[in-house]
């Protein structure tokens, strides 16, 4: 199974394991000490840096019309005052307790309030608009306010941006919200909010630009009344619980950039919906639902269309040629349908030049890969994932020609022949995953002269736009950003024969390396102490022998370790934090002894024990050490978030 460990120190993670490409993520808290430069001296600009969505500072405290403490990183209650101020920003500290209701009497001008990412607790506070009938954009989120959402936000009349996401809220949007028809941008994203969306209160905000409610507890239906909302151009449904099939009036909002109903229960055809008049239409992302039929033939006009992911539905049928029509394609996930005929589908897709990520995993049941050495294009490839279908054939020789390639996905299919060399000749590859396949002969040598897994700077070298959008996700959502990426070798599940190549030593920035189920023998190398960074290392159900190295307790990230089913003996190394293993990283290995095997090393008969059910226990061995990570990839080949990619 898969190993993803997280590439930062501050939680280190003790399971590996793996996860098919696909669906959402929760975004992260951001940094407290993430700051910018904010000095806007009027509402308007901070009207648009706040809908940008950036964080903002100042150094100072005593301008006429801005008050920011956002560097302070005071711990103690928000005293506010001032009748002149305009626009107050405390973002990003590191306040809490409830929002002080008392000290607001005299702020009469006030336009702009930012309090995101504090740790401010009690009832959403809505007094700000009782002061200043100019009152316009609200930020709360990233805070630990709960309770309803106060009907009093009706008073609000001049709000023009409601940001409250990322925090406790629950119950149903309030009546009263809906007459709020200044508002252009109502954020709400995870919450505890629930309910069905009031049509004929949606139909008021007829300013509304953004609607962003991702990551609740909202049922029904999309109301038809959406199609009145001209102005809309983004729409963050996902992570929901709607259903039923789409409503046609979407196709009236000719204006919308964004259209996310990932992750919910929505059925029937997508074609009810006519794209042809969303020629703004950036991403469109309905992965995680129940649409069926073919994809509809309108969506391939959406010409300035980005990222399409229709992952984990029930599409079937071949990829249509129109699809070439979308010239500005960059990320593309089809993964987990039914779609079928492989070879029609990359030889469409190999003329969208500016592609980088493919995922098309989990289609093209029993279907034979092309080892055509004629195809060409992908030149822009980074991401290609054509895992769990399952492929016959060897791994094709045109993937070598993907000299920009750095993540690899050929996992859970039925790929034979040797691992070949020329894998060491794409020197952007840092994530290699051909685990549970047929993979035969031994591990190449060449494969530890790969440029970005010697290379301890991986993440530097990496282009950031690739991660724009999700890369593997699945039940368990988290955030991850581009140094989150590990690198990683998988080899497990194979038949790979011959011994550990000495030159493994030299591929220094591997986090995880997984080389159990195969048939491996020899000693486990000593080289393999200069893996300084590893955290995961898997060498179970081989037939190793020799002895475990003393020094691998100087592996101080190593959080997960398998060593089991082997012919390992000796002592297991004591007095470091291999201690803290449990005894199944180590069972099956009838001559190791030690403490944790309650085997005394002194003892001089250490009888071979029969190993009949090592293979079956082994699998239970990398489940309990994996669970974690095994939906932590899965948290990465769908949707690492359409927030980052829309800005």
């Amino acid at each position: 199974m898969v190993a993803l460990p997280h590439r930062g120190r501050k939680a280190q993670t003790a399971a590996h394991g793996k996860a098919s490409p696909a669906a959402a993520a929760r975004p992260a808290r951001p940094s407290q000490s993430q700051t910018s430069c904010w000095p806007p001296r009027n509402s308007k600009a901070a009207y648009h840096l706040l809908l940008a969505g950036y964080q903002t500072a100042s150094s100072s405290l005593t301008s006429a019309s801005t008050s920011s403490m956002e560097t302070c990183k005071i711990r103690r209650r928000l005293r506010a005052s001032g009748r002149r101020i305009q626009v107050i920003n405390v973002s990003s500290n590191s306040f809490s307790g409830r929002f002080p209701f008392s000290s607001w009497e005299e702020m009469e001008n006030l336009v702009v309030l930012n309090a995101s990412n504090n740790s401010f607790t009690g009832p959403m506070p809505t007094f700000f608009c009782i002061r200043s009938s100019s009152f316009a954009m609200l930020d709360l989120s990233y805070n630990h306010f709960s309770g309803n959402l106060p009907p009093e936000i009706g008073n609000c009349s001049s709000l023009r941006l409601l940001k409250a996401g990322h925090n406790s809220l629950r119950g149903t949007l309030p009546d009263e919200l809906f007459n709020v028809t200044s508002l252009e941008h109502l954020s709400f994203p995870n919450n505890g909010l629930q309910g069905v969306l009031d049509g004929a209160g949606m139909i008021k905000l007829r300013n509304l630009v953004v609607l962003d409610l991702g990551f609740n507890m909202f049922s029904g239906n999309i109301p038809d009344s959406i199609g009145k909302l001209k102005r809309l151009e983004e729409i963050h449904l996902h992570h929901n619980s709607m259903a039923g099939e789409l409503t046609p009036a979407i196709g009236s909002c000719t204006n919308l950039k964004a259209l996310n109903l990932g992750s919910n229960n929505f059925s029937g055809e997508l074609g009810k919906v006519n794209f042809s008049k969303l020629s703004s239409l950036k991403s469109l992302h309905v992965s995680y639902n129940s649409f069926a039929g073919t994809i509809p033939e309108s969506v391939y006009t959406c010409s300035n269309l980005n990222a399409l992911q229709l992952s984990f539905n029930k599409f079937h049928g071949q990829l249509s040629f129109r699809i070439t029509n979308l010239k500005s394609l960059t990320y593309l996930s089809l993964a987990e349908n039914s779609f079928t005929n492989i070879s029609n589908t990359l030889q469409i897709l190999k003329s969208s030049r500016d592609l980088t990520t493919l995922l098309i995993g989990g289609n093209f049941r029993d279907e034979e890969i092309s080892d055509d050495k004629t195809v060409d294009g992908f030149e822009n490839l980074k991401v290609l994932a054509m895992e769990n279908c399952p492929l016959f054939g060897n791994i094709p020789i045109w993937i070598s020609k993907l000299k920009n390639l750095e993540m690899l996905f050929l996992f859970n299919n039925h790929l034979s022949g040797s691992i070949p060399v020329w894998i060491s000749t794409l020197n952007s590859l840092f994530y290699l995953d051909l685990s549970n396949n047929s993979l035969s002969g031994e591990i190449p040598a060449e494969l530890t002269e790969m440029p970005m897994l010697r290379s301890e700077m991986v993440t530097s070298h990496l282009d950031i736009k690739i991660f724009e959008l999700p890369v593997y996700t699945g039940p368990s959502p988290k955030y991850f950003t581009v140094s989150d990426f590990p690198a990683v070798m998988i080899l497990e599940n194979n038949k790979l024969t011959g011994v550990i190549p000495t030159e493994i030593g030299q591929l220094k920035a591997l986090l995880s390396l997984i080389l159990g189920y195969n048939n491996l023998h020899g000693e486990i190398p000593e080289t393999i102490l200069d893996l300084t960074n590893l955290e995961i290392l898997d060498l179970s159900n081989n037939h190793l022998t020799g002895t475990i190295p003393a020094d691998l307790n100087n592996l101080n990230f190593l959080s997960a370790l398998n060593v089991s089913n082997n012919d390992l003996q000796g002592p297991v190394p004591t007095g470091g934090h291999l201690d803290t293993f449990p005894r199944s990283s180590f069972d099956g290995n009838p001559r190791l002894c030690g403490h944790i095997l309650d085997q005394d090393c002194d003892d001089p008969v250490m009888v071979d024990s029969p190993q009949g059910s090592s293979r079956q226990g082994g699998y239970k061995v990398i489940f309990v050490i994996a669970f974690g990570a095994f939906f932590g990839v899965g948290v990465l080949l769908d949707q690492l978030c359409l927030s980052r990619f829309l800005g």
